[in-house]
């Protein structure tokens, strides 16, 4: 219930730029830094969450100078330093991110600034650990602190345990590292998964721009992510108890067995890279 809750207000609050920055490139750059780190799933999620709300709050610092640009003039060029600043902190951001990410996992090997500066440096960055320490502290008071959010593999995790719960008692070990597998393919494949969901959804293989903006809160819905991945999770490893595992699913968060279904092929359709029903 809260993690039902906590979804809901997100998305009542949704940004207008809400996933511009969980594009591929950036995933795969944080999942692959976290992996170098060995950092637990948990950390990778986290830290591109929060990179994504980060960079949001910036963007929207640039719109509300932007606006006072027009009632004053000087603004303008200090609205562009800010965006160049953003442009050329980028990489720095980013480690900060995954740096914060691994100290909430509360994992033992926390990534200390020694270890973030080599990794900075082979990329031929000068920062100084002041500036690293610096960069922590303003992507902790732009989010005013509030860093440690649900991300969607806890939803997924808890909605197994759920499962188990109720009674659906399938193999956990070999679903959970599925369930896993599966959510970073949703994440490196974000855009291209839901573009299919949006257009079985809609029955309609043009979706026009009304559709596509209204069709955001559906990209950001974590309880839709984490059933849509148990759901093709269990296709996968059980297919002889897919249908009562969706069963299950629907009763449990009153999302749609229909919406369940959909977004399972939308993940199977890339996954088999074709359209076979």
């Amino acid at each position: 219930i809260h993690l039902a809750t906590e979804n809901e207000q997100y998305l009542s609050e949704l940004s207008d730029q809400a996933g511009c920055f969980k594009e591929a490139q950036i995933v795969e750059f944080i999942f692959l830094l976290s992996e170098k780190w060995h950092l637990d799933q948990s950390a990778r999620y986290q830290a591109v969450e929060l990179l994504e709300r980060f960079m949001i709050k910036q963007i929207e610092q640039i719109s509300s100078g932007e606006k006072v640009k027009s009632h004053d003039q000087g603004h303008g060029s200090s609205c562009r330093s800010l965006q160049d600043q953003i442009h050329d902190t980028f990489v720095l951001r980013l480690v900060s991110c995954v740096q914060l990410a691994s100290k909430l996992s509360l994992h033992y090997n926390i990534v200390n600034s020694d270890t973030a500066l080599k990794f900075l440096r082979s990329l031929k960055y000068s920062y100084t650990k002041q500036e690293l320490l610096e960069s922590e502290l303003v992507v902790l008071k732009t989010l005013r602190f509030h860093i440690n959010v649900s991300t969607p593999l806890a939803y997924v995790e808890l909605l197994l345990e759920v499962l188990g719960h109720n009674g659906c008692l399938l193999p956990a070990q070999p679903l959970h590292f599925m369930c896993i597998q599966l959510l970073d393919f949703s994440y490196l494949m974000r855009d291209t998964i839901y573009d299919t969901l949006l257009k079985v959804a809609i029955e309609n293989p043009t979706p026009n721009k009304l559709q596509v903006s209204k069709f955001l809160t559906v990209k950001e819905d974590s309880m839709l992510l984490a059933v849509g991945i148990i759901s093709t999770s269990v296709f996968i490893l059980h297919p002889g108890h897919w249908k009562q595992v969706v069963e299950h699913l629907n009763s449990i968060t009153g999302i749609t067995s229909q919406s369940i279904l959909e977004f399972s092929y939308a993940v199977l359709t890339h996954i088999l890279g074709g359209t076979t029903p």
